[in-house]
């Protein structure tokens, strides 16, 4: 169905057009700061920073790695789900995605060997800057700042071990910087206990001394304390610890600095980033004249995979049936988050009003991901490859759905309840009356459906439906029923330990359970 747009929202449309005509295009509008950069407004460091930037954003940089946020990312924390196919065309990719997508995953593809060194890679700019701002002589600062600087890095670090848990389960710690590269190649695995407690560790180290929040017109994006609560609330929730969940996500909730006001169809676009929706994102920027050196190719990777001006990406990461059968009538979330492309007999349009092209003649997709179109502005004035959007690494309303999932496995199905409502409230702003009713179920066991259906559908295609079906204990029967019957339950829970990373090792690590030993 065609969006209609009201005359404030033209009017705004507009008004950014015209900023974009006047300003080269550039994100002026946000006055965002490009992580990892520094200008001649902000070099050295500006009041409320510190003099070890220079190392913290060699951390921050990796963020937009195309091995930490790009392909392998996708494929495995949204493809593999229920809500997701692979898109393009039957064959592209090759056994690798095919076998991530399908199970089980290869020990020597390149896309869990590309995880696996994305992430230590990260690990290691971490480890750098921490051991620079413990030893540096040549630099003075207070103990506050450096505090500080450790807990910017050590959030950074304690993301990339909950991510390298989640995806291989027994992995190393690296917590030092090795001289030689070889003695870090042979540190044996670890427990996921062992992995859990040290990103605890260094995720309450990071709420403990990172900033309430920064100034925005300069550091956009930076981390907060409620990144690092928020981010605990889940790592905390992924291993049942549900009142630590409940209580980090609290704080988030009553830090004052999030709620959910933000419309949900704007969170988004370019004009969401770094909102009050806005915990943790990677912060991406581009020009007519750098299209791609200070970006990220997340959302070209699944991009509307056509010719012309439809030419923007992949076309990888596609809204599955079954992720589109799942919404409740009238759900505005759908339409925002599944670009339909039209067909001989139905048009259709996207968030901007543009007529989308013709399924199969012109594209070879029904459906594609609306969440990472990005302005028709920019992708007229800069490129097809939206290398320019930030990527949602931790919205607001995740943080409130855990709250509810927490405060509902320990009793307090009212305090859930509300939370829940409160979310499906923002979602049916402007809807038609009776849209998403609000929850009233006093059972437990009913309100723990209606939450895990709100997490699928709020944040579907935003890389956290596999890892909850994991950690419910239920991949095995829903992926199954969708259309997956080769995952193994056992085996497909975790990625194979990378083949080449086992040779390096010397056979010192040990690979999963189910995938062959060499």
């Amino acid at each position: 169905m065609k969006r209609i747009y009201n005359n404030k929202y033209l009017l705004l449309f507009l008004a950014i057009a015209a900023v974009f005509a006047v300003t080269g295009c550039k994100k002026d509008f946000l006055d965002t700061q490009r992580q990892g950069e520094y200008t001649a407004d902000n070099y050295p460091y500006p009041g409320g920073s510190g003099p070890y930037d220079q190392f913290i954003f060699g951390a921050y940089n990796d963020l937009r790695s195309y091995s930490v946020h790009v392909d392998g990312f996708v494929v495995a924390t949204s493809i593999r789900s229920d809500d997701a196919d692979k898109g393009s065309t039957p064959t592209d990719g090759g056994a690798d995605v095919i076998g991530m997508d399908n199970f089980p995953a290869l020990s020597t593809g390149g896309r869990a060997n590309a995880l696996w060194t994305g992430y230590y890679g990260l690990i290691n700019k971490c480890n750098s800057a921490i051991a620079n701002i413990d030893t540096l002589s040549t630099i003075v600062a207070s103990e506050g700042i450096k505090q500080q600087s450790r807990a910017e890095v050590k959030f950074l670090r304690g993301y990339a071990y909950f991510m390298l848990v989640r995806l291989f389960g027994n992995v190393p710690i690296i917590d030092t910087v090795y001289s030689d590269p070889a003695a870090q190649q042979v540190v044996p695995q670890s427990k996921p206990s062992e992995v859990y407690a040290f990103i605890e560790e260094d995720l309450n180290f990071a709420a403990q001394y990172l900033p309430m929040s920064w100034n925005q017109n300069q550091f956009a994006g930076r981390l907060t304390k409620g990144a690092a609560n928020g981010m605990l609330s889940k790592v905390y929730l992924t291993q049942k610890k549900w009142a630590q969940a409940a209580a980090a996500a609290q704080l988030v909730m009553n830090s004052g600095q999030y709620d959910l006001s933000v419309n949900y169809g704007i969170i988004f676009t370019e004009q969401g980033e770094n909102s009050k929706e806005s915990v943790f994102e990677v912060q991406a920027t581009a020009s007519a004249s750098i299209t791609q050196a200070n970006g990220i190719q997340y959302n070209n990777l699944q991009g509307v995979r056509g010719s012309g001006e439809w030419n923007l990406g992949w076309g990888w990461n596609t809204p599955s049936t079954y992720l589109e059968a799942a919404y409740e009538a009238g759900d505005p979330r759908k339409e925002r988050t599944i670009l339909y492309a039209s067909t001989a007999s139905t048009p259709r349009y996207s968030y901007y009003g543009e007529l989308m092209p013709r399924y199969p003649d012109q594209v070879p997709n029904p459906r594609y991901n609306h969440k990472v179109l990005g302005s028709p502005v920019l992708r007229n004035s800069i490129s097809r490859g939206t290398w320019w959007l930030n990527v949602r690494i931790l919205r607001y309303a995740d943080v409130v759905l855990m709250y509810a999932e927490a405060a509902n496995e320990l009793g307090n199905v009212a305090d859930a309840r509300n939370a829940l409502n409160s979310v499906r409230a923002r979602a049916r702003r402007g809807a038609a009356a009776g849209t998403l009713p609000d929850i009233t179920t006093d059972s437990q066991t009913e309100l723990r459906d209606a939450i895990r259906h709100e997490r699928r559908i709020e944040l579907a295609m935003e890389h956290d439906r596999f890892f909850d079906l994991v950690r419910w204990g239920i991949a095995a029967q829903t992926l199954h029923s969708a259309g997956k019957p080769n995952f193994t339950a056992g085996r497909d829970e975790l990625l194979p330990i990378p083949q080449q990373q086992i040779d390096l090792s010397k056979k010192v690590l040990i690979q999963n359970p189910g995938y062959p030993q060499s």
